[in-house]
């Protein structure tokens, strides 16, 4: 897991280090282990390294296999590497390193640009071939890892985080209209291409982007869920050894691919507490697990740790409870803010920050739980879609999005009205998919567009603000292939997660499995009041946040006379949402103007 960026001219003039130069020191949490720069005609690459595989030099990045003409910058892991490794060592491939990097320059030389249809795994990378002076950026298929760039006039610059490409200079920092609308849709996410900003844009998931002959090809797909069937083959037992066996495979992988300990992180719901059982039967012995909570508000707890520590206490793990008081929220809340690549609604954003704070003084790399319930069917949201036909979203648009279109409009300003962009871009996602009813197609939408920017954006920003690698074995691409053809019927039975449910009956507590379905607690930013209420008063009165012109002053003060009675369909506060917003762009567009 680490950082890249870098600089590649069309005009095929010679690149500029110095833009490199100040890119790196923005991505240094992300690779506090070591940087390096290679440069070469129109290119120019940085790396941040976090040596997780083969912690040798050798494997230091940007890594150069000058015999074979190719210089690769690399962020994530590439968990079937040695399985690869061996398939060209039987081809005459020779290996100066051990690890997964040098894997990718020969696949490449191999098979071309098709090897990325063989790597397993989390990855985004940017490879350089000095044979046809082509750059090539690929991310992965669940866009686990982030991959940023922005271009203008005839220069392209890529990066791991938009801060970076903001620190570079020269980025068009407007309000992208479309981008705003999605960000106040769909609770923060805005899908690829698009980000908040005109000038930075995203490589979608699953997607590879070649420049060449100084031009930027069109994203290209290699991977979608649009055409696996429901399989109604299989009774219930042949589902749950399939899903059973595919964990444990998903698992295992993220455990063995690493040259330092793994742990996980413990919230004390179903899908970490199962990571632990899937660990233990792996044959992990002293496991390391960390939990986080928060002060308890009179309307909810602020801690699920009576569930964590029975997790604990079954599995005998090496346990480290973290108990945060609300003050410190707020004070954190300015870091936390700086470490997103873009605005995060979500409230266990700050959890997420503090308890990697804590983890990484301890652990390089931690196994965590998202992507079980839009993969396996765990939202409330859910149920009510099973069976509906699939060419109407209104039954989805109505349970899931923030704000009907009407509501924007009274929100936002003018020129950011317009169309309901929103509507029509996930009814055009949705008609892509060729199977099942509306919840079916839901699902896989929600697996591999809306999770990729919440929460799978926000746990890679969080951890890696502190150099620290989170899995997610829930994501494993081929799990999420297998559980695409599963019946949604199946997945939403008994609540939801009924596979899940079922496959853990025999290894944890009844308590952990058969509770409610919970929801990361985090009182202080749900209930809004006192020195929080204070800050989001501050913000949205800020002659700032009146200059930008983005809100109508009508809606903010209705929001703030009243804060706790204006939530989202899915129990979001709507004021978090605005404040979330201009507290984002006064931390990055605005001090990036400043500097400039």
């Amino acid at each position: 897991m680490c950082g890249i960026c870098g600089e590649f001219r069309l005009d095929d003039q010679l690149a500029r280090i110095d833009s490199v130069k100040r890119m790196l020191p923005v991505l240094a949490a992300r690779g506090p282990d070591n940087q390096g720069i290679y440069q070469e005609g129109p290119l120019v690459m940085g790396h941040r390294r976090l040596a997780i595989i083969d912690l040798s030099q050798q494997a230091h990045q940007p890594m150069v296999d000058a015999p074979l003409g190719i210089a690769l910058v690399f962020n994530g892991t590439i968990y079937n590497y040695r399985s690869l490794r061996s398939e060209l060592e039987a081809k005459s491939y020779r290996f100066f390193s051990s690890g997964d990097t040098e894997v990718i320059i020969k696949a490449y030389h191999c098979w071309g640009r098709a090897c990325v249809e063989r790597f397993e795994g989390m990855f985004a990378f940017a490879l350089w071939d000095k044979r046809d002076r082509s750059l090539w950026l690929v991310r992965d298929r669940l866009g686990i890892k982030p991959l940023y760039y922005s271009q203008r006039g005839d220069c392209i610059r890529f990066a791991s985080n938009s801060q970076a490409l903001l620190a570079a200079g020269g980025v068009d920092t407007s309000i992208d209209a479309v981008s705003l609308h999605y960000q106040f849709s769909l609770h923060g996410v805005v899908p690829a291409p698009h980000t908040l900003l005109n000038g930075i844009r995203k490589c979608p998931p699953a997607h590879s982007m070649l420049i060449h002959d100084g031009r930027v090809r069109p994203p290209k797909a290699y991977w979608s869920l649009h055409d696996i069937a429901i399989d109604t083959s299989r009774d219930d037992r042949q589902w749950r050894e399939s899903v059973h066996q595919a964990l444990q495979d998903a698992v295992a992988k993220r455990l063995h691919a690493a040259d330092v300990p793994v742990g996980v992180l413990l919230s004390g719901g179903l899908d970490s507490s199962l990571l632990v059982a899937l660990l233990a039967e792996l044959g992990v012995e002293d496991l390391r697990t960390f939990s986080v909570g928060f002060e308890d508000h009179p309307q909810e707890k602020g801690s699920e740790f009576e569930y964590s520590d029975l997790v604990v206490q079954r599995y005998q793990t090496r346990h480290q409870k973290i108990v945060i008081p609300n003050s410190e929220v707020l004070q954190t809340l300015p870091a936390c803010v700086d470490a997103m690549a873009e605005p995060m609604v979500a409230q266990d954003a700050v959890a997420f920050y503090l308890l990697s704070e804590q983890v990484s003084r301890e652990i390089k790399v931690v196994q965590s739980g998202q992507g079980a319930d839009e993969v396996f069917g765990g939202y409330f949201w859910y149920p009510p879609l099973s069976g509906l036909p699939a060419t109407d979203i209104g039954p989805f648009a109505q349970r899931y999005f923030d704000r009907d279109h009407e509501e924007f409009g009274a929100m936002i300003q003018d020129p950011y009205t317009g169309a309901d962009v929103t509507h029509e871009f996930v009814s055009g996602e949705m008609g892509r998919y060729r199977h099942g009813d509306l919840l079916d197609r839901v699902l896989r939408f929600d697996a591999t567009t809306l999770i990729v920017d919440d929460p799978v954006k926000r746990v890679d920003n969080m951890t890696m603000a502190w150099g620290l690698e989170a899995r997610v074995p829930f994501l494993d691409h081929q799990l999420v292939e297998l559980a695409a053809a599963i019946p949604s019927s199946l997945k939403i039975r008994h609540n939801g997660k009924y596979l899940l449910k079922e496959i853990a009956r025999p290894l944890l507590p009844v308590q952990v499995i058969d509770r409610p379905k919970g929801y990361f607690p985090m009182p202080a930013l749900k209930y809004v009041s006192g020195a929080f209420l204070e800050f989001m008063q501050d913000l949205l009165n800020s002659t700032a946040c009146r200059d930008r012109g983005l809100f109508r002053p009508a809606y903010v003060q209705k929001l703030l006379r009243d804060p706790e009675q204006h939530l989202t369909r899915i129990r979001g506060s709507k004021l978090w949402h605005l404040a979330l917003l201009e507290f984002w762009l006064q931390r990055h567009v605005d001090s990036v103007a400043r500097a400039f």
